[in-house]
């Protein structure tokens, strides 16, 4: 199945004064280049998390962002120990009162001294995490539906390529096997001017005509540029990600091509050949968007 790189998941679900979302967007990259940001308090969830983006998500640059948003009543924070810090704000106003220095900010360097502030570590709630994961998973769906949507426009164009280079390729099979009397009446003609009709060895001409025009002969390029072109097909059909696959089948099309064009020796069959070259470019523009 033909998915594309780039994509989009996003799934939120909302709990108990508690909001979690999870979003995932993707571009191209030849491998997986995964950014996944999440709440501290599940950093040990990390490993897991990547390993299942690692396979569900192939290859792409990835960004993965997991956020939890509590309603005030729910959070957690910072507390001051206002004892603490009233009886360290006092004996700095009288040092300061004593050394005639400037007491404007006490305040500031005292919420700096040990156990002023101390912080609340959030605990990770089985439940809470349970949610969170199945809220990845929406997110995971959307984004491989996004990429499966994604893949098929991507398919259809790829289908119409391939279509279209065949029709070159038909148009080609027809010129091919003209290009023989054409050559025949050329050679036939340049030594008639130079070196006379009567001289002209027709035996010796004949092999010398069958020489030639079996290094113009493009049948192996015909058959083989057909065999490519339907299992570029087939391999779209493919259930699996095939998008370096396909570059190689790309390359191997491409190659019959440039042959077959080395071979032409003929302005039409040339003019056809460019047009299979300018199909081929727009293929290997949108693998790079396959994975």
């Amino acid at each position: 199945m033909i998915k594309s790189m780039t994509g989009y998941g996003l799934a939120s679900t909302d709990q108990e004064n508690v909001k979690f979302a999870v979003e995932i967007k993707s571009l191209n990259s030849k491998f997986l280049e995964l950014n996944l940001k999440l709440p501290r308090a599940y950093s040990d969830k990390e490993l897991m998390l990547r390993n299942i983006c690692s396979k569900e998500i192939e290859r792409g640059k990835v960004n993965v962002s997991i956020n939890i948003e509590r309603s005030e009543e729910n959070l957690k924070g910072a507390t001051i120990n206002a004892a603490l810090l009233s009886k360290y704000y006092k004996q700095l106003q009288e040092i300061n009162l004593d050394l005639g220095a400037n007491s404007s900010n006490l305040l500031q360097a005292v919420l700096n001294f040990p156990d002023v502030v101390s912080y609340t570590e959030e605990v990770v709630n089985e439940g809470e995490w349970d949610i969170l994961y199945q809220t990845f998973n929406a997110a995971l769906a959307n984004f491989n539906q996004f990429r499966e949507t994604e893949g098929a426009v991507l398919r259809a164009d790829l289908e119409l390529r391939i279509k279209n280079i065949l029709d070159f390729f038909g148009q080609i099979e027809v010129l091919a096997p003209l290009r023989i009397p054409q050559i025949k009446a050329r050679l036939n003609q340049f030594l008639e001017e130079n070196v006379g009709k009567i001289n002209i060895d027709q035996n010796r001409l004949e092999q010398e005509l069958i020489y030639y025009i079996d290094k113009l002969d493009i049948t192996e390029e015909k058959i083989r540029l057909k065999s490519h072109c339907d299992y570029f097909t087939e391999t779209l059909k493919s259930k699996d990600a095939n998008g370096k696959k396909l570059g190689f089948i790309s390359q191997e099309i491409g190659r019959e091509i440039n042959t077959m064009g080395a071979k032409a020796n003929d302005a039409q069959i040339q003019q056809l050949v460019v047009g299979m070259k300018e199909e081929l470019e727009k293929i290997k523009e949108q693998l790079l968007n396959v994975i």
